[in-house]
């Protein structure tokens, strides 16, 4: 995966087709299903969750449970928000390893940023686990980030979102066929929907929707992402950390990811669903539209 890597795929230019992403994401079981006080034997399609395995120069460093649909778009981006590269150059290439209990993610990154990587797990060594990916600090864990640069002349407006929200169920094709993935997807200023990712992780859908923009050069303050999900700090930093100014989730953020939304100026919004939301950070990036219903009843009162 480099530079001339293949584009990445969105739901516009997805050349395998619902039954192909499907097929590589889900896989179809024999259940009982009681439905009205009838039995009845039937083929349903349930989500696949493997656990992936992310090495770094030969060197392990994670172990995810993933969908295992899109995992060079999920490498990528997961190396980006994380803070392991800072840009996609620096990821040279990612070989895709079948093993007997699951799949690795052999990526092979600059020199540079590997030694940054192996001082930020040097002192990981005998550890029982962790709860956050890779870290063994509070600094690691809410590690800085810079400001978004400010775009006071490209305010987002809430029509938009209202827009993506309302399309992007049904570019959910994975969780149409199965009920058990989240999804991610990045839409340009006026809300068209433009690259969606799933997982059965709200984190890996976002990493995956990173990865994505990363291998189609995507501009980043251009547009914003939904999420089908809270909005946790985590998700918060990957963002941030991928220079997206606007965050859009279907559920309410946590208190610590309003906080670090704030420390960036990021817009968080949450709660969005049809035309109402709430704007936890940054509202200076969004601009409030009232429907047409709510201004014609104002005309009329």
């Amino acid at each position: 995966m480099s530079a001339g890597s293949p584009r990445a795929r969105g739901h516009g230019d997805d050349s395998r087709g619902p039954a192909a992403a499907i097929c590589e994401g889900a896989r179809s079981l024999d259940v009982l299903r009681w439905r009205g006080g009838h039995a009845q034997r039937v083929d349903d399609w349930l989500s696949e969750e493997v656990a992936v395995a992310l090495q770094y120069n030969g060197v392990s460093h994670a172990v995810m449970l993933a969908t295992p649909l899109d995992l060079e778009d999920f490498a990528l981006g997961f190396s980006l928000g994380e803070g392991i590269v800072e840009r996609s150059a620096e990821v040279y290439d990612c070989e895709i390893v079948r093993e007997p209990r699951g799949l690795t993610l052999q990526i092979e990154v600059a020199a540079r940023c590997f030694e940054r990587l192996r001082e930020r797990r040097r002192s990981l060594t005998g550890r029982t686990g962790c709860g956050l990916c890779g870290t063994d600090s509070l600094e690691q864990a809410l590690r800085p980030l810079r400001p978004l640069p400010a775009r006071p002349e490209l305010p987002i407006g809430s029509s938009a979102v209202a827009r993506a929200l309302g399309s992007l169920r049904e570019h959910q094709r994975l969780n149409a066929a199965t009920g058990a993935v989240h999804a991610a997807g990045w839409c340009d200023a006026r809300g068209r929907l433009l690259l969606v990712r799933e997982d059965v992780g709200r984190h890996n859908a976002l990493d995956k929707l990173i990865g994505a923009m990363a291998r189609c050069d995507t501009d980043a303050a251009s547009g914003f992402a939904v999420i089908t999900s809270r909005a946790s700090v985590e998700m918060v930093q990957k963002a941030a950390q991928a220079g997206m100014p606007m965050l859009v989730a279907v559920s309410a953020p946590t208190a610590l990811a309003v906080r670090s939304a704030r420390e960036v100026d990021m817009c968080l919004v949450g709660l969005a669903r049809g035309d109402d939301l709430v704007v936890y950070s940054g509202a200076q990036r969004i601009a409030l539209e009232p429907s047409p219903d709510f201004s014609t009843s104002l005309l009329t009162t």
